[in-house]
């Protein structure tokens, strides 16, 4: 199955890169998200409700909604705050990507480990810029706020098509296409990556690693 991809190309500061993509990424999230199931059969449920707030951007003026889920949030600060500090490094370049992708796992016949596999990924490729007046800086934020704007009505618009999601599973099922981690928000599985235009070339997440040793028994 080929992934649907989306890319977006985005220019701005180092200090607004982290807002940037949360707004972004939490805004696909609240999109990509359940409430959590609760099973009275093994093909019968209902499913709970998703608390949502609003989140003010402090480098920029934008607002953005995401799931009220602490856990969720902590997260993607996680997540993003490993790129962001990758990406500011003097060996970035200044030059940089991150990826959300949304997987299904699919079981296959022992001896063989389950395949993960992604149905939609969403990139954002960023250029560090370096501004040394007020009015450039104003200038850009304005800007970032036009961009970001544009981009979450996008979003918004793509999670309108009847494109394809993993269907709803059976109880025993339902882990391999939700993180049923989270106590009040059920999310389609996920994961990032990220890479730079330095030496230290693309990461994985902390997300994906847990993966890799649960079903791989990898070692980091």
């Amino acid at each position: 199955m080929n992934a649907r991809s989306q890319t977006f190309d985005l220019r701005m500061e180092g200090r607004q890169v982290d807002e940037a993509v949360l707004s972004i990424f939490h805004t696909i999230l609240f999109h990509r998200s359940l409430g959590k199931f609760l099973y009275t059969e093994e093909a019968m449920y209902s499913v709970g409700t998703i608390g949502y707030r609003d989140v003010d951007c402090d480098f920029f003026d934008f607002t953005y909604v995401c799931c009220t889920s602490p856990l969720l949030e902590e997260t993607l600060r996680r997540e993003i705050g490993n790129f962001t500090r990758q990406l500011r490094s003097n060996d970035s370049g200044g030059t940089g990507q991150i990826s959300l992708e949304f997987f299904q796992r699919k079981k296959t016949r022992w001896p063989f480990q389950t395949d993960c596999i992604p149905w939609e990924v969403w990139t954002i490729r960023l250029e560090l810029l370096t501004l040394t007046n007020e009015d450039d800086r104003l200038v850009c934020r304005e800007r970032v706020s036009d961009l970001l704007t544009e981009k979450i009505f996008y979003i918004t618009e793509i999670m309108n098509r009847h494109d394809y999601v993993p269907k709803i599973p059976n109880q025993t099922e339902l882990d391999l296409v939700f993180d049923t981690t989270y106590p009040d928000v059920q999310p389609y599985l996920f994961q990032f990556k990220f890479s730079t235009a330095g030496p230290g070339g693309p990461s994985v997440s902390t997300t994906m690693k847990k993966l890799l040793k649960d079903t791989l028994n990898v070692t980091f």
